[in-house]
């Protein structure tokens, strides 16, 4: 895509979060739906964290080793074609290489931060996106918490050069937002548990040695 298609698409990314902030949400969840688009991450995830191709891509969904291997020369490709045209930025790498629901989740991301609102990330394509994101605004992964780690190859990579650790670990291959929600609700005990848990204190607790 052109990089203005790029940046339209995260601008539809950015008004999504912000709508979803007025109507009241205190944290986000994007998910993605597309065919191929794992290939499309991995390109991200390599152009991002300077990682092997062979490294990132994964099996996708059920390629076997042979395929694989056609997946890991295509990303090589189409990584050697976008760094002839030397990008930029983030906004770059997502119009050389990325997917137009890629490019709005990282906007969405961007606008959830700028709004200090935290975001759940889900499975290899969110946590591509969040590379983009961190790309364009290195801050937003502050507000960032990675759900749970996938069985694709290069999700794990991708959250550690985040500096990110999953809450949990499925070997989920879903995608679409599934795993973050999956987890949602223990976020919500978390949160639970540390706004109401009563102090030693408060508990009638004696102190060690007491």
């Amino acid at each position: 895509m052109t990089r203005e298609d790029a940046e339209r698409a995260i601008a539809v990314g950015a008004e999504r979060a912000a709508a979803d902030i007025a109507a009241g949400a205190t944290l986000l969840i994007a998910g993605d739906m597309g065919i191929g688009n794992t290939t499309a991450a991995a390109c991200l995830v390599c152009a991002f964290t300077a990682e092997a191709p062979n490294a990132i891509v994964g099996h996708g969904t059920g390629l076997d080793e042979a395929g694989r291997a056609r997946k890991v020369a295509v990303v090589e490709r189409g990584l050697a074609r976008a760094r002839t045209s030397v990008p930029r930025d983030g906004v770059d790498w997502l119009a050389q290489v990325g997917g137009l629901e890629i490019a709005a989740m990282s906007g969405y991301y961007v606008e959830a931060a700028r709004r200090a609102v935290p975001v759940l990330l889900d499975g290899f394509i969110s946590a591509a996106a969040a590379l983009a994101t961190r790309a364009i605004a290195p801050r937003a992964v502050d507000w960032m918490l990675a759900a749970h780690a996938s069985a694709e190859r290069g999700h794990r990579a991708a959250l550690r050069h985040l500096g990110l650790e999953p809450l949990v670990d499925l070997g989920l291959r879903l995608g679409e937002g599934s795993g973050a929600a999956l987890v949602l609700p223990l976020v919500d005990a978390a949160i639970a548990l540390h706004a109401g848990m009563a102090t030693f204190e408060e508990a009638g607790v004696s102190r060690r040695g007491a």
